[in-house]
């Protein structure tokens, strides 16, 4: 592939919001009030207002977690957790409000769908406000849908899916919220034995002042299908503090396959709540390849239940802390049938002061015999006062297995720039080169697009100029 042709969404960043008239912007705070309004403009059925109101009855009273990331500078009374851009869904970008056209346009979405996507949604704030699937898979039964449309449209199918098994509402606290209020996502089905080789990708932008977004993506594959589907995200920068706390529930059926990739790139006053989790049959697969920068504070640690026999999974991870940041992210893998396989790959960067941290989960209960599983948390420090964590945890109940864990810290030392700098090379660049060398590994396991596109955003985080 020519590389100068490569499409990065999300590439272009920008420091203020763009102007959009919004039909609804509920006030500050959580109320039931909000729950039954949301509701009521969703037009759900009875079900999934019932589940929203369970999920508020048991996140108010749940206590804020005190592990992990601070979270002393959220005041959730202070968010608005609902805001509707004066739009409905549209099928082509001609009919999409140019102002919020203007802002996906800036961040290369629509030419990235015209060259190397199947589908794309693309949603603001509260609503998606583009959505559209080619011919060519809609032909073959796959469904790509704005999660509130599948909602109408597949109603038994989402309530068989939807917080059930994979993530239900009493998961944790920032689960519980996003039950409450979930607003827009994504929908995915792919029918038996239906392979698309093209990613889907859906965009969240989040731009309202002091926002809450909490979008929901509900992936279902079926026997001997694939996926591949692509997640990119962003923010303007306020003042004030915004909140991300998204849902990723995926079904991974028996002998399919699904390939998730994010690049999570919130502006640093956003707190970044974000669950995934994946639950996997009989010789399925589930990888995950994330990127997480940008952000002020991060809690990510995207999961994958192994329940079928030889299933597989695979965490493929990096996070940049720099200035100001805290990025406590990992991995989780529950090994619960026999001759299942993980691997999780993790590599942080920390620099001018960030606090970057992995935060894993091992655990292979009674019945996984055969089990492997392999784990490696590798940190680059740069600069004086950053910080670099790492919480393995590992659990194994039965004794026919191989698990494997190691981990490394590293700092970019006088030395190695030195010796750059010798053969020419400015500082700057030195320690770009460094860094490059240490993520090669992960990002070459990246889509193309997707490997230029974290490259450079890890440059510019170099220089300082993100967020």
């Amino acid at each position: 592939m020519d590389e100068s042709k490569i499409v990065q969404p999300s590439r272009k960043l920008y420091d203020t919001a763009d102007t959009v008239v919004s039909k609804f912007v509920a006030p500050e705070g959580l109320t039931e009030a909000l729950v039954r309004e949301l509701s009521a403009q969703k037009n759900e059925p009875a079900w999934m207002l019932e589940k929203r109101l369970a999920a508020l009855e048991l996140f108010l009273k749940t206590p804020v977690p005190v592990w992990g990331a601070p979270l002393s500078g959220l005041d959730l009374s202070k968010i608005i957790y609902f805001v509707r851009p004066d739009t409905d869904e549209k099928m082509t970008w001609e009919e999409v409000p140019e102002d919020i056209r203007r802002t996906f346009e800036k961040l290369g979405i629509p030419e990235a769908e015209r060259n190397s996507l199947s589908g794309v949604g693309a949603q603001y704030d509260s609503d998606v406000v583009y959505h559209n699937l080619k011919k060519e898979w809609e032909e073959q039964g796959v469904i790509f849908e704005n999660m509130d449309v599948a909602v109408q449209k597949y109603p038994e199918m989402v309530r068989q899916y939807f917080m059930t098994d994979c993530v239900p509402i009493h998961d944790h606290k920032f689960v519980m919220l996003h039950g409450a209020v979930w607003s827009g996502g994504t929908f995915i089905y792919v029918p038996k034995g239906v392979r698309v080789n093209v990613p889907l990708q859906a965009y969240f932008r989040m731009n309202a002042e002091r926002g809450g977004q909490f979008e929901h993506t509900l992936i279902v594959v079926d026997e001997g299908a694939e996926v591949q589907y692509i997640e990119g995200c962003s923010a303007p920068k306020y003042n004030a503090s915004s909140l991300h706390a998204g849902c990723v529930e995926v079904h991974v059926k028996r002998g399919a396959r699904v390939t998730y990739s994010s690049i999570e790139n919130w502006s640093k006053n956003t707190f970044n709540l974000n669950t995934k989790r994946a639950v996997v049959d009989d010789d399925g697969v589930i990888e995950w390849l994330n990127g997480n920068m940008g952000s002020g504070v991060t809690m990510l640690y995207p999961m994958s239940v192994l329940r079928g026999a030889r299933s597989r999974s695979e965490h493929v991870g990096v996070a940049f802390a720099g200035a100001g940041q805290n990025q406590d992210t990992g991995a989780k893998v529950v090994h619960l049938a026999p001759e299942t396989s993980s691997v999780i790959r993790s590599k942080s960067i920390s620099k001018d002061g960030g606090v970057s941290t992995y935060r894993g989960l091992v655990r292979v209960g009674g019945k996984a015999s055969g089990a492997t599983a392999s784990v490696a948390c590798d940190a680059l420090v740069v600069g004086d006062g950053s910080v670099s964590n790492t919480y393995p945890f590992m659990r194994v109940d039965t004794n026919d297995v191989v698990v494997a864990h190691e981990a490394s810290v590293g700092r970019i030392g006088d030395e190695e720039v030195f010796a750059l700098m010798s053969r020419g090379i400015q500082r700057l660049e030195a320690e770009r080169l460094v860094v490059r060398g240490f993520l090669d590994p992960i990002v070459k396991r990246l889509p193309l697009e997707y490997a230029v596109e974290l490259t450079r955003l890890i440059e510019l985080e170099m220089e300082g100029s993100v967020g």
